[in-house]
């Protein structure tokens, strides 16, 4: 087959770096925004902060901007855009100089003042996890070799305080990397040492070594404490599955007995490692992207702009290109190009900034005029079924971009702060032929899960049956998908005595 060569047209849509840029901007929460734009301000030296105060008309206009109508800063920015090319090119650079600075465009409004008081939190740092397990070891009698062994497991203990590796591999490890002939029978005494080590079950290889090891230090041992004791070693796997009339029958025990048994057991740490973690963890504070009040039943909007700073491009760049574009040297040309870069990268960054501002707002604005019976209410009841494409086609907006609004992104609300994807759910229909919304069916699943009878927990069949007695006619696996999206766990593992 000889070779030829053909000319094919093609249509090809590809997006400019520009709309990438805001692609990646919109998806980003609050925080992470910050981040962002701290990361921007550093990498490129032409764009700085703008600490001016805007006036009262000002913000005004920024607000006109937001809702979609003509704005001056818009029109200029543009304006400008088309000025810094003909500075390249040596054109209209005084007009261009004389037209006014580009920091009269900002991305946001500032409704701080001077009077406002900022706080700041101070984060002290101790020690880590693995630290404070290797000062421990530095305080037992230990031979040089035991030393060497000890760090090297304490090495091996994960996140959650676990040894997960056998120990004839670390044995091979030791041989290896740090020239350490050693038994495993010496290992198992150092890891005996560390398991004395706090917080209690650290350096446990299993959850059953982990409980165990939590329960054999309690100072006094009650009985529960015994029993507990006994559970954990011999019927391990009948705790896990809660088969209690098991645990009852072989322990020859009552009812009451074994709820402190359980209560023993439940209160142990099964992450040892990760406590310092948690308490991070639960300290952590979520911030709102936007927020909405109710006054007088009517709900309205606002974007939290929370620490974000006013960018501006800086001044001194602009005289910059201005001296450049007067040289002719080839040299200055090519910082002149630099420098033009600069700007225009800030300029798109500004512009992205923007757009994400202006799209989130017109999003948001969307789905609470959506949903105005519920924000005006709180009544979960009054949600009504919405996807991404009801709100992608009420605002003119891809569903890819919806989406990315709604990722990641909370809303404050007066009924408590939300994930903004919670309230997108699909339709489902009643026997009368009303269409309702898929979570007015969860709130119904953990309402009846939540005054069941915890000795004799209702199955998904049991909850479907309750479901169509109340006009919701869905099959048991809807059933059972739900309860697994509430994070609700079986019938069999909610089982209490």
């Amino acid at each position: 087959m000889a070779l030829k060569q053909t000319q094919h047209l093609k249509l090809l849509q590809k997006l400019s770096p520009q709309q990438i840029q805001l692609m990646k901007l919109l998806q980003l929460p609050t925080v992470a925004l910050e981040q962002r734009i701290k990361e921007e301000l550093e990498l490129n030296p032409a764009l700085e902060e703008d600490n001016n105060e805007l006036d009262g008309e000002e913000v005004e206009n920024e607000y006109d901007e937001v809702d979609g109508s003509d704005n001056d800063d818009s029109s200029d920015f543009d304006e400008k855009e088309k000025e810094v090319d003909k500075i390249d090119d040596g054109y209209e650079l005084e007009d261009y100089m004389d037209a006014g600075d580009l920091d009269a465009y900002k991305y946001e409004i500032s409704n701080r003042s001077a009077d406002d008081e900022v706080f700041q939190s101070v984060v002290v740092e101790g020690p880590d996890f693995h630290s404070q397990l290797e000062e421990q070891l530095g305080l037992r009698d230990l031979t040089e070799k035991q030393f060497a062994i000890g760090l090297y497991l304490i090495g091996c203990i994960d996140e959650d305080g676990y040894i997960r590796r056998d120990l004839e591999l670390i044995v091979d490890d030791l041989a290896f990397s740090q020239n350490t002939q050693a038994t495993k029978e010496e290992l198992e005494e150092v890891l005996k040492t560390i398991q004395e080590f706090d917080p209690a079950g650290v350096g446990a290889r299993t959850l059953q070594e982990c409980l165990l090891i939590q329960l054999e230090r309690k100072p006094i041992k009650a009985k529960e404490t015994h029993l507990a004791i006994e559970v954990v070693k011999t019927m391990m796997d009948e705790f896990s599955k809660k088969h209690y009339d098991k645990i009852i029958r072989k322990l020859n025990i009552e009812d009451e007995d074994l709820k402190e048994v359980i209560a023993e057991i439940t209160h142990l740490n099964p992450r040892p490692g990760n406590s310092e973690g948690d308490n991070k963890g639960q300290m952590s504070e979520v911030v709102p992207d936007f927020n909405i009040s109710v006054n007088d039943g009517v709900a309205e909007l606002s974007i939290n702009q929370r620490n974000l700073p006013e960018l501006k491009i800086s001044n001194d760049y602009i005289e910059m290109l201005k001296e450049y574009s007067r040289a002719k040297e080839k040299s200055i040309k090519e910082a002149s190009s630099f420098v033009k870069g600069k700007i225009e990268s800030a300029q798109w960054f500004i512009e992205a900034l923007q757009q994400r501002h202006q799209t989130m707002l017109v999003s948001m604005h969307a789905i609470m005029e959506y949903q105005q019976e519920y924000f005006a209410s709180g009544d979960e009841s009054k949600l009504k079924p919405m996807i991404l494409k009801d709100i992608a086609d009420k605002v003119g907006l891809d569903i890819s971009t919806v989406s990315r609004v709604a990722n990641s992104k909370y809303v404050q609300t007066p009924y408590g702060t939300f994930l903004l994807k919670t309230f997108f759910s699909e339709s489902l229909s009643t026997d009368g032929g009303e269409e309702v919304s898929t979570r007015e069916v969860k709130k119904i699943l953990q309402e009846c899960i939540a005054n069941e009878d915890k000795k004799k927990p209702l199955t998904d069949d049991a909850l479907c049956e309750i479901l169509k007695e109340k006009k919701y006619n869905i099959a048991r696996r809807t059933v059972a998908k739900y309860r697994e999206q509430l994070d609700i766990p079986v019938a069999r593992m909610r089982k209490e005595i």
